[in-house]
């Protein structure tokens, strides 16, 4: 099976299993526990996602599946932060010595898994990026699967679990809460709110990377657009970057896209 992707299907995959998402009821004081959990200590997420530029719930949600929400172990993989990492990754973080602080341990793990470098934080973006985390080992299965570590507790997922490295276990079930199903939550408790300041850097990324093309369909020229709106902007999101998306951009950042005339004017 090929690297799977990030693409339009992928994109609409994610997005389709999430908006029919229905949290277990048996299973929701659980998951609203977590959830209030995760909110609580929303301030030390917000310390580290402020410095790598990655959305603070996005950063709990990942505490939770690798660390079970304690702060004395690494994000990593859950190993006691009293020591380098053990399990794979092993010997993390490289920098400093222990104890580690979970900031600096946190910060180690999103940064070698690359997170720190990912700009789309839609559902679909979010949701790829939290089951790479983990790995796409379940969509190489003779049977592929909804990752349960994105879909327990879910009407998305029944059973079947890798209860070892390389071993399948069909009849196995997660009993972990999964990490789509905690964004689920989120969006439904209003709590996906990056904040205005993630928001506007997020903004400015996409504006290094997106031209003015009116008259072109561009995936990340429709994401941008979508931030402006989030900002205060009017825009139809399609995807087309003209002259609106290019003043929406101007009145919140001073400039204006690469590539409007009106740029070197």
């Amino acid at each position: 099976m090929a690297t799977f992707s990030f693409n339009p299907q992928s994109q609409s995959e994610y997005q389709r299993l999430f908006d029919t998402c229905v949290i277990r009821p048996e299973k929701m004081a659980e998951v609203n526990a977590i959830v209030d959990k995760i909110n609580n200590a929303r301030q030390r997420y917000e310390g580290v996602g402020q410095k790598l530029n990655i959305p603070w719930f996005f950063i709990g949600i990942i505490h939770c599946m690798e660390g079970g929400l304690s702060f004395n172990k690494h994000m990593h993989n859950g190993d006691p932060l009293s020591a380098r990492t053990v399990q794979v990754p092993a010997g993390r973080p490289r920098v400093g010595n222990p104890p580690f602080t979970w900031e600096a341990s946190a910060e180690d793990a999103l940064t070698f898994d690359k997170i720190n470098q990912w700009t789309d934080w839609s559902i679909p973006g979010m949701l790829f990026k939290l089951e790479g985390y983990n790995g796409f080992g379940y969509r190489k299965l003779t049977t592929p699967i909804n990752s349960p570590y994105l879909w327990s507790m879910s009407n998305q997922y029944t059973k079947g679990k890798y209860v070892a490295d390389g071993r399948y276990d069909p009849n196995a079930g997660s009993k972990q809460v999964g990490a789509a199903v905690l964004l689920r939550r989120m969006a439904e408790k209003n709590m996906l709110n990056m904040g205005v300041s993630d928001r506007l850097t997020l903004i400015k990324q996409l504006a290094e990377i997106v031209n003015f093309a009116p008259n072109r369909e561009v995936p990340k020229a429709k994401e941008l657009q979508q931030l402006l709106n989030l900002a205060g902007a009017h825009l139809t999101p399609d995807g087309k970057a003209g002259q609106n998306t290019s003043d929406a951009l101007f009145s919140l950042t001073g400039k204006f896209l690469k590539g409007d005339p009106r740029a070197v004017a």
